[in-house]
């Protein structure tokens, strides 16, 4: 073979091979768009520059290639239990002399194999129907059990056994920089998973602040949640539940940045109380606190800032009586170091009235101890019951005996009215929550178990007779049953 052919030949090799390269890169590019977007079918690649590709492990527990962290696992056990909520609400406003409807959307989580379900508030607390879809499309009608204002979380309930259900992780391990995922339904997305790393913890984003004794002590991330993730879980590396999703940071109502979960320990706490007594039981330290700044810590004597300033007591509270007064800085609670507000909220919203707790605090340039036995928002250390019998649901209100420590001091017995819900019966009639009922259609009401009897017993009509602890005088409230 001559040199000229073999030259021809060369050059005839080289110019399949550039065409055959520059048919991969176009087919390439149309496969993935500008954005390096997956948009068709193929094996699956991860973008690792502009120009690089390489293959991403798929079985589960594989190692993660090149560094990088695996999130199969979790993704894999999260993804069946988050489930989607479709809450339909009904406004005061009407079409045609029917109320008007409106239909709102979000995430859950199951924390248990047989349906019951941890979300936020603000995803239910209107709704006349709650539709839950699981992530294999199974669908299933909602009981809502209860909710907490305060710490914006709800319990709801589905009939069925076996069910895929999130285990609580230990938020109090988690730490800043560890990744994490978000799993949830944003903007109508079903089983949508993003991933992020712990930014920051404590943190409080006042969110909550028309609600008294409210709790927030978020964990920030910056995995990408949107609206309709609210209520979705927030998991570790293991697949453990570590938060519930439930707030972003933005100027435009999509995610920017920052995504803010109530951490798990406060979570299991208070859907636990609901779902066993029907309320949270909260205890409290009986104390108004404030953020200490550099300036201020110097004042006190403090080397560094530390801790947080209480400026006064609940006479008769838990502090008062553990000797603690304004002016005091609470260091540390069991051992455990305060650092801000949200900290401190967040560690006795974990606790219960009746629980002892040793706070270590400043006085004086000197560090001192003592033991506080946390009461609740009546200064007692028992529990409070509140009855959710579907007759008090379905007329809208939530209610509870009072206390011996309340009937004490009010020198009567009766019911309380703790809570009324939005559109309901009951707030037809303007009553507000601490209503104390003394009687139903004339007859003496002592128990939530006398009031339910009278409402069954009762025609159409009813009228409740009681009154405000804080206002003088008798308040009745008429109202119609349908039966």
């Amino acid at each position: 073979m001559s040199l000229r052919v073999s030259v021809l030949i060369a050059i005839l090799a080289m110019l399949v091979s550039a065409a055959t390269s520059w048919f991969v890169l176009r087919a390439s590019k149309d496969f993935y768009g500008i954005e390096g977007h997956r948009i068709g079918g193929g094996s699956l690649v991860v973008e690792t520059s502009e120009t690089q590709s390489m293959p991403w492990p798929l079985s589960v527990g594989a190692p993660a290639a090149a560094g990088l962290p695996d999130f199969v696992l979790a993704a894999s056990r999260s993804t069946p239990a988050v489930v989607f909520i479709e809450s339909t609400t009904e406004s005061d406003e009407t079409v045609f002399f029917m109320p008007r409807t409106g239909v709102s959307t979000g995430s859950g989580v199951l924390i248990s194999p047989d349906g019951h379900i941890a979300t936020n508030n603000h995803v239910v607390e209107k709704s006349k129907r709650l539709r839950v879809v699981l992530n294999d499309n199974r669908e299933f009608e909602a009981k809502w059990i209860g909710s907490d204002p305060t710490t914006d979380l709800a319990l709801l309930k589905i009939e069925g056994d076996q069910l895929p259900y999130l285990r609580f992780g230990n938020s109090d391990s988690a730490q800043v920089g560890e990744w994490v995922l978000a799993v949830g339904n944003p903007l109508r997305l079903q089983s949508t998973v993003t991933a992020g790393i712990i930014s920051a913890k404590a943190r409080n984003i006042n969110i909550l602040n028309h609600q008294k004794y409210r709790i927030e002590s978020f964990i920030q991330t910056d995995a990408a949640v949107n609206p309709g993730n609210s209520g979705g879980a927030l998991v570790n590396r293991s697949g453990e539940l570590i938060g519930i999703n439930t707030a972003i940071l933005s100027q435009t109502g999509r995610y920017e940045g920052y995504s803010f979960s109530i951490p798990s320990n406060l979570v299991k706490k208070v859907i636990f109380d609901i779902r066993d007594y029907g309320t949270v039981q909260r205890g409290l330290l009986g104390v108004v606190i404030e953020e200490l700044d550099d300036q201020r810590a110097k004042a006190y004597g403090l080397t560094k800032v530390e801790g947080v300033l209480i400026t006064s007591t609940t006479p008769g509270g838990a502090a008062a009586e553990a000797g603690l007064k304004a002016e005091d800085i609470i260091l540390n609670v069991d051992g455990r170091a305060i650092k801000s507000v949200p900290e401190l909220q967040e560690i006795i919203g974990r606790m219960r009235p009746g629980v002892k707790v040793r706070l270590g605090y400043w006085r004086n340039n000197k560090r001192m101890d003592t033991d506080a036995v946390l009461k609740n928002h009546v200064n007692s250390v028992s529990a409070i019951m509140t009855s959710q019998d579907p007759l008090f649901l379905e007329l809208g209100m939530e209610v509870r005996d009072l206390t011996p420590e309340e009937s004490l001091q009010l020198k009567r017995k009766g019911v309380k009215v703790t809570s009324i819900y939005s559109n309901s019966i009951i707030e037809a009639t303007n009553m507000a929550p601490d209503y104390i009922i003394t009687s139903a259609n004339g007859k003496r009401i002592r128990t939530t178990e006398e009031l339910l009897k009278e409402l069954q017993d009762s025609g159409n009509e009813v009228v409740l007779n009681g009154f405000y602890e804080n206002y003088e005088g008798n308040y009745p409230y008429r109202f119609y049953l349908s039966r």
